[in-house]
């Protein structure tokens, strides 16, 4: 059976829930939640498993930190033997409009903090990423409060179906592969 390292970053505590830095965990809770499966609480984060047509996606919630997240990833890979291809970290975006959805095969960090810690554990940038879409509707010097606020009226009445469309990306990804998934959902 393949397995698959799909990674939500966000950070720990209630504060953070439902903030739109945490994106990534709200996308493997959904995906957990649509399956009927929940996190356990495990070494450097939380970890649920869902199986779907042959394929088993770990649904990882690190809880280091975002600055920290490459800890946890590099852990949870080596421990279930899972290579660099079938990774998957899904993370916020202001560069991308509010719900927008891109997958790609590597990439930069683009300041992320998730991302640069993952990018310096694994000593690569060639990993998969899936960039969700905050927007930058904030005021110069504003972009912390905003990424770390929560979702306004108008987002939460949005966020449902997007975070719909986000599950079907991740499952595309371990059933269809990278390339399919790409040309599917980019720009959706």
């Amino acid at each position: 059976m393949k397995k698959f390292l799909i990674v939500g970053l966000g950070n720990i505590g209630p504060e953070y829930v439902n903030t739109r830095h945490n994106i990534g965990f709200k996308v493997v809770d959904f995906i957990a939640q649509e399956a009927g499966v929940s996190f356990e609480t495990v070494k450097l984060g939380a970890l649920a498993e869902v199986k779907i047509k042959g394929r088993t996606l770990l649904l990882l919630k690190p809880n280091t930190y975002m600055n920290l997240s490459g800890k946890a990833v590099a852990y949870w890979m080596e421990k279930e033997n899972i290579p660099v291809e079938n990774l998957l970290v899904i993370t916020d975006d202001l560069n991308l409009p509010f719900g927008a959805l891109r997958i790609k095969a590597k990439g930069s960090d683009g300041g992320h903090n998730g991302l640069k810690s993952i990018q310096a554990t694994l000593e690569s940038a060639n990993y998969s990423r899936f960039r969700f879409g905050i927007s930058d509707e904030f005021k110069k010097g504003q972009q912390v409060d905003y990424v770390l606020g929560n979702w306004d009226e108008e987002e939460k009445k949005v966020l449902p179906e997007r975070l719909k469309t986000a599950c079907e990306a991740v499952k595309s990804f371990a059933l269809a592969g990278l390339n399919n998934t790409m040309n599917e959902f980019n720009g959706k």
